[in-house]
């Protein structure tokens, strides 16, 4: 008995072996191959610069939340206590009116208001936080909420002086896998299926894009906010939705501000989404603009920096000919573009 049990562990551990080397095998054959290995690694490392990211951002919420939140909740205490004082007056002069509205409008800049229905809120939860830390790495900025304290000031220096790079470079390496599937495959489509000269691909593709974009990021996006926010007109959303997206960042039009905003939390993090999201395809925008610039020769021609491409980039749209991979020829598309020359989309795939 004892025997069987021995014969039939090992012939369990024999097959287990077995197909964990069949595993490894397959693993070790994709990651040989150059291409897969390459997408793979690529992938990978995009999204450790993602988790990488939001980790950045939700750390910076905390400590932003454990600074600020006890000096705003003296600065409210303070103000009550004022507000008694000045109600309890018998007689109100100007001297004493001028210096209640000094401590309530300087209150005010720092997003802390005397209203009742106001002061329930704070600014320095964990979503008011995160959206105040998202807006200044991104530097929309919208100046509603600021550093109260000293020690908030000092660490929103260092944190925006890490933050702004990191974002930037997030943003990039984002663009840079967005490019194929939303601007060389579109064109080549373009060219391929409906027959047109690159540079009329190149147009037309731009066209749609510019269309889809203000749709998606600015039409609908208007319609929901005027919709959430009262106070709101579509105009008033159109323009909150262009001045955060080319991170101008007034602050005259901020989300979720209103008392008693249901959902606030979900909300801020909704809008912090949106604008993420949003900043890479303007982003997105100017790189193929960027790209449409080299084929017409205007980047040659004002003696701008041609658009260069990134090792991610280098997969051309169009299968080149025989004669283009000559040494000459190689060269040849190393150079700048002459705006009088005669230029197609290879220039722009490396």
């Amino acid at each position: 008995f004892v025997r069987g049990w021995r014969i039939v562990i090992g012939w369990s551990l024999i097959s287990r072996t077995h197909h964990c080397n069949k595993l490894r095998i397959t693993f070790t054959a994709f990651l040989s191959n150059p291409t897969m290995s390459t997408a793979f690694r690529s992938c990978f490392v995009l999204s450790g610069f993602i988790l990488a990211y939001i980790t950045y951002l939700i750390l910076g919420a905390l400590v932003f939340s454990a600074i600020e939140r006890p000096v705003e909740e003296t600065l409210k205490s303070d103000l009550n206590s004022l507000k008694a004082e000045f109600l309890n007056l018998s007689c109100i002069n100007a001297t004493a009116l001028e210096g209640f509205l000094e401590r309530v409008l300087k209150a005010n800049k720092y997003g802390v208001s005397i209203l009742e229905n106001a002061s329930l809120r704070t600014n320095w939860d964990l979503a008011s936080s995160l959206f105040f830390a998202n807006t200044m790495v991104t530097t929309v900025g919208y100046g509603h909420t600021t550093p109260l304290s000293d020690a908030g000031k000092a660490f929103s220096i260092v944190y925006a002086l890490i933050g702004v790079p990191f974002t930037m470079l997030v943003l990039t390496a984002c663009v840079q896998r967005l490019m194929h599937p939303l601007t060389y495959g579109p064109i080549s489509m373009c060219q391929q299926r409906a027959g047109l000269h690159p540079r009329a691909a190149g147009v037309v593709h731009f066209i749609v894009l510019m269309v889809l974009v203000v749709l998606g990021f600015f039409v609908i996006p208007a319609l929901v906010f005027s919709a959430i926010e009262e106070s709101w007109s579509f105009l008033d959303a159109f323009y909150f939705c262009f001045i955060s997206l080319c991170t101008i960042g007034l602050g005259d039009f901020v989300p979720a501000e209103k008392p008693g905003q249901r959902l606030r939390a979900l909300y801020k993090i909704s809008v912090m989404v949106y604008l993420f999201v949003g900043l890479m395809v303007m982003f997105l925008v100017l790189r193929t603009f960027h790209k449409l610039a080299d084929v017409y020769g205007w980047t040659a021609f004002f003696q701008l920096p041609s658009c260069e491409e990134e090792d991610e980039d280098k997969e051309p749209i169009l299968d080149r000919k025989p004669d283009d991979e000559s040494p000459e020829a190689e060269k040849a598309s190393i150079k700048q573009r002459d705006p009088s020359s005669q230029v197609s989309y290879n220039s722009i795939n490396g």
